[in-house]
């Protein structure tokens, strides 16, 4: 992955990572079959590159939307106004691949309860790969950060 900020201040990607493991919880937007958006909170944990881990039941509607269409949007909330708006593509991530084992022990590390979620036969778990974010805190100003990933 290659990663571009556009800067506006000193924030860094280390700041933007920080912000974001701050957070247990994030609203994720998914896609109907209609088109229609489905916008949920979940419990999150994020990785050294950005990018989310969560479970679900298999049986949800935010999960069928993944299944689907791939590309979601993510909102952070915090005080002061202070957001992270971030888009990416979502992957499945398998609840016994060992090849998957990273992914799922960042999760328990800020969720160890989900250890066993994992023993339910309708857990899923997903990541989220980072494409766009951008992060503001509008008591400060406009855009302090925005970034762009390129896969590659």
């Amino acid at each position: 992955m290659v990663l571009q900020l556009d800067v506006t201040t000193a924030f860094t990607e280390h700041d933007v990572l920080s912000y974001m493991r701050r957070h247990k919880f994030a609203v994720i937007a998914t896609t109907e079959a209609t088109g229609a958006p489905h916008a949920v909170r979940v419990g999150i944990a994020t990785t050294d590159a950005l990018e989310l881990v969560f479970d679900t039941l298999a049986s949800t509607r935010k999960h069928a939307n993944l299944q689907r269409e791939p590309r979601v949007a993510v909102m952070f909330t915090g005080p002061n106004q202070r957001t992270l708006e971030y888009e990416g593509v979502a992957f499945p991530v398998s609840v016994s691949d060992t090849a998957d084992n990273a992914y799922r022990e960042v999760y328990y590390s800020v969720w160890p309860d989900g250890r066993e979620r994992a023993k339910l036969p309708y857990v899923a778990y997903w990541r989220i790969v980072p494409r766009w974010a951008r992060y503001s805190e509008i008591y400060r100003g406009p855009i302090l950060i925005e970034c762009h990933w390129n896969p590659g």
